[in-house]
């Protein structure tokens, strides 16, 4: 921040020497804030060495250093932008950029450094933040902005966490690590607060009940200071992440056009260091000019040091982001506190007398950044999207402005009114010759950006597998060491038990012995008899043994002998199920063949009598001959083709018909009539260029007459899809609402059995949800009811479209929700829809489980459903998108809407739940 707001009692530089001659007392205070070499002699010594110390490249003291970070395409402009050239070009090797007006003309601007979309986030920091951070350790404030348009990469630059990939770590973390690094815990501290200026209120970011803050000016030195702020100190890395963690999720951030995680305030990181030097101190002797300096021993002195980063909000146009309601209040606030920020950055280029800095919050607390003794640093970050060329322009003239430089075309013209036409061209082949170099240069960087990026991931993926095979070794090292502690016991026990059945064996043969010694017997001839005995039983066992060896060597040989034909048997089976499987398979496509050409001759036949019937009654019956024509050229062209030639065919035959005629003949007492006329407005309607003239015909009017007087399926489910089909474009929805179309469609759905005709009423209905506007109305009429109770059928597509309907809805309410327009619990927990999303949250098909999934994430934005999602089993729904979604921006949602929910916090703290 700047060295007046944020020095710690410092006074501004621009106060001058002067101020510090008066007395030794700001000398001594300023010896304490800033960093000194060795021995200071007077306040003006001290002054000079701290403005010398921050000259930039350019000798300019104080002067911001700004960088320009492009950004690559995102998958949105590679779609829509894939036949358009960038809207600027960078030579990085020349510190330059061209922003393209048009296909031959530019405008080139310098910058201090520019960063292609290649750059890693390591060279971002080295270049733009490191010797910001290098200052404030040797006791100096700094500052680092980043400013843009939305979705240009400000946050991902600052504030990127890189849990996942150590390499995509922000400026943030790694200007932490590095203060860190080089302080010492025994007698250096590092404290930090996080705030955010929301709507011109100072919040804080580590205690959402500290709303405003206050900015409290000192009227003597013109230090800001934010009494109230949450300071906390840090002592490794791991606790600044948490704070990082707790920061970012109470920091505001809405939905945009522009920016699905769009940054609604501005964000300020402070870190305050505090550093223990030895040091010495001066006083005068005596106030005569023959004074001399009488040198203090060596003391302890504290150096103060401050950094600030500013993660700016985007700037936006509300006609390009879609804000409205309480956004829109947000955008404005947004955008008033830049322009107020682009004022005071012009005040100081032109050199002008009044800085208006009381014009807003943002700018009372950058006062100083841009001047004194105060290393700042801005980074400005763009898109290559032509469609935003006005944004990327205003965006580089802002950055240029804050240099304080001029473009290229401004200092090329005074080049030629000046120099010599020789000199020109000898400087712009010194030019060439340097670009080539700067080209490998520039190719060099790139390729060393690359190979840094992918050796941080891979020496972090290195660390997590040794640290995996540790862990596994060590678990499997205690599993043996049990399993032969266990095996060591057994073994210990048995051969006790064996000694004791030995021993006691012993004793009785003993006890034996001694009986038959008192009775007169001899023990040697028993025993000289019992081992003959024993002998003759052993000669027997091996006998037996041999003879039962050769039977098994028999027997093996009698098996080889009788696997090999057996073996050859197999394979000739084997080979005879191929050949029958083959004409199986053969058969088989043969008999649909037939199938297919049966029902082409019948369906043949068919047209061919119907057209002979309407030749044979004439006159009258010429329209319904035109309409049975137009149907069989229809049939036709659907053996043929079902692309978009089959429309352009139908499209071209119904004019001759006329469009009048066909919707009259949706009136007829004949029903295969009618049944033909509903196919061909179906058929048309699915074209864009064909609804309003359909609409403009009556024929919405004649659909929904269609499905109140007939009960016919086929005529149902065809008027259902062509309705649809009308309900696509925001202009038809209200008229369906108008005439009464939900209650139709509601009424369809209750009778209908058939999945399509329910496929069709569900996508009718799901299109009509997405409507802000109709939310109101649907559910009155029992739209939502309706919608659940298609639901019946079980079958995958009319599920997909009930999905797609639940998500539009919910997305609608949650946007009423944040606008202040809708209160209360939600519409779908009211009508009993939260069951059946819970259900198929993890639904086999990807479309019903992503539309379920959008759905939870936007019902659960809205706190006043928390408890009615607990109580529902939604929560462990939530837990499991924001762990295992495949889907990126679904499984951030989940996980930022369960951090922003106190009512989800509590829960999950309560159930020990990780999130």
């Amino acid at each position: 921040m700047a060295s007046g707001a944020y020095r710690n009692g410092v006074h501004k530089a621009a106060s001058g020497a002067s101020n510090f001659k008066s007395s030794s007392v700001k000398s001594k205070h300023l010896l304490v804030a800033a960093p000194g070499s060795g021995l200071r002699r007077s306040s003006s010594a001290s002054l000079g060495s701290a403005s010398g110390s921050l000259k930039d490249d350019g000798g300019v003291p104080g002067r911001v250093r700004v960088a320009v970070r492009l950004r690559p395409r995102n998958a949105e402009e590679l779609v829509a932008d894939a036949d358009f050239a960038d809207c600027v070009e960078l030579q990085p090797e020349l510190k330059r950029l061209k922003l393209r007006k048009n296909n031959w003309d530019s405008d080139t601007y310098e910058f201090d450094e520019v960063l292609t979309e290649s750059a890693s986030q390591k060279r971002v920091y080295e270049v733009v933040a490191k010797p910001v951070v290098e200052s404030v350790l040797d006791g100096y404030n700094g500052t680092v902005m980043a400013y843009g348009q939305t979705g240009t990469g400000k946050t991902f630059t600052l504030g990127r966490l890189g849990e996942e990939d150590a390499s995509a770590r922000g400026i943030m973390v790694r200007s932490m690590e590095d203060i860190l690094a080089d302080i010492s815990p025994e007698t250096d501290s590092v404290s930090v607060s996080y705030l955010q200026l929301y709507m011109e209120t100072i919040q804080d970011l580590l205690d959402t009940a500290n709303d405003n803050i206050p900015i409290v000016e000192d009227p003597r030195t013109g230090d800001v200071s934010l009494p109230g702020a949450t300071v906390v100190e840090v002592r490794d890395q791991q606790s600044f992440m948490e704070l990082l963690h707790l920061g970012e999720a109470h920091r505001i951030a809405a939905n945009t056009k522009l920016n699905t995680e769009s940054s609604r305030s501005h964000a300020l990181l402070m870190v305050n260091v505090k550093r223990s030097v030895m040091g010495r101190d001066t006083a005068l002797s005596s106030e005569d000019e023959n004074s001399s300096h009488l040198v203090k021993p060596f003391k302890p002195l504290v150096r103060k040091g401050k950094l600030v980063v500013v993660d700016l909000a985007g700037s936006e146009r509300i006609q390009k982001s879609g804000s409205e309601g309480h956004t829109l209040e947000e955008a404005k606030s947004i955008n008033l506190s830049l322009s107020a920020l682009g004022k005071c950055i012009n005040a100081l280029a032109e050199n002008s007398a009044h800085v208006p800095i009381r014009d807003s919050k943002l700018t009372r607390l950058l006062r100083d950044s841009f001047g004194g003794t105060a290393r700042t640093s801005l980074i400005v970050t763009i898109g290559p999207s032509p469609r935003h060329r006005g944004e990327t322009a205003s965006t580089i003239l802002f950055g240029q402005r804050v240099k304080g430089g001029k473009s290229l075309q401004q200092l090329m013209s005074v080049l030629q009114l000046y120099l010599p036409q020789a000199m020109k061209v000898e400087n712009m082949l010194k030019i060439k010759e340097e670009f080539d170099y700067k080209s490998l240069s520039r190719r060099l960087d790139i390729q060393l950006d690359k190979l840094i990026a992918e050796n941080e991931r891979q020496q972090k993926a290195f660390e997590e597998q040794v640290e995996r095979i540790t862990l596994e070794a060590q678990k499997r090292v205690s599993e043996v060491e049990r399993k032969y502690a266990d095996a060591l016991e057994k073994e210990r026990l048995k051969c006790q038990m064996e000694y004791m059945e030995s021993v006691k064996q012993l004793e009785e043969k003993l006890v034996t012995n001694q009986q038959k010694c008192c009775n007169g017997e001899s023990p040697g001839v028993s025993g000289a008899e019992e081992l003959a005995e024993v002998k003759k039983l052993l000669q027997n066992e091996i006998h037996l043994r041999k003879a039962a060896e050769e039977e098994v060597d028999y027997l093996k040989n009698q098996s080889l002998q009788c696997t090999q034909p057996e073996a050859d048997g197999n394979s000739e089976i084997l080979k005879l199920c191929k050949r029958l499987e083959d004409e199986a398979h053969n058969k088989k496509k043969l008999e649909e063949e037939i199938t297919v050409l049966q029902s082409q001759l019948l369906q043949l036949t068919f047209e061919a009598d119907r057209m002979r019937r309407c030749l044979e009654r004439g006159g009258s019956g010429n329209a319904f001959a035109g309409l049975d024509y137009l149907m069989s050229q229809v049939g036709h062209l659907h053996l043929k083709d079902a692309g978009n030639g089959q429309r352009a065919s139908i499209a071209t035959l119904s004019e001759q018909v006329g469009l009048q005629k066909v919707l009259s003949l949706l009136e007829s007492e004949d029903a295969n009539v009618r049944i033909h006329a509903v196919k061909v407005v179906a058929n048309l309607a699915a074209e864009e260029a064909n609804q309003e003239k359909i609409v403009e015909a009556g024929g919405l009017s004649s659909l929904l007459m269609l499905l109140r007087r007939f009960e016919d399926e086929t005529v149902r489910r065809v008027a259902a899809g062509a309705i649809a089909n009308l309900a696509m474009n925001e202009a038809n929805q209200e008229l369906i609402m108008a005439e009464g179309g939900i209650s139709l469609l509601s009424m369809t759905a209750a009778e209908a059995e058939d999945p399509q005709t329910l496929r069709m009423v569900a996508g009718a209905i799901a299109n009509l949800c997405g409507n802000d506007k109709l939310q109101m109305k649907l559910r009155s009429d029992g739209g939502i009811k309706a919608l659940l109770g298609t639901v019946r059928c079980g079958h995958p597509d009319v599920l997909s479209q009930v999905a797609r309907g639940i998500a539009n809805f919910a997305k609608c309410e949650s946007r009423a929700s944040t606008q202040g327009t809708k209160t209360g619990r939600s519409s779908l927990i009211e009508d009993g829809a939260l069951q059946w999303i819970v259900q198929n949250a993890n639904n086999e098909a990807s479309p019903i489980r992503r539309h379920v999934e959008l759905a939870l994430c936007h019902l659960a934005q809205h706190e006043v459903n928390a408890k009615d999602m607990i109580s529902g089993g939604a929560l462990w729904e939530l837990v499991r998108i924001s762990r295992d979604c495949s889907r990126d921006d679904i499984r951030n949602l989940a996980h930022r809407t369960l951090t922003s929910s106190p009512t989800f916090r509590a829960e999950l703290r309560r159930l020990r739940i990780e999130y």
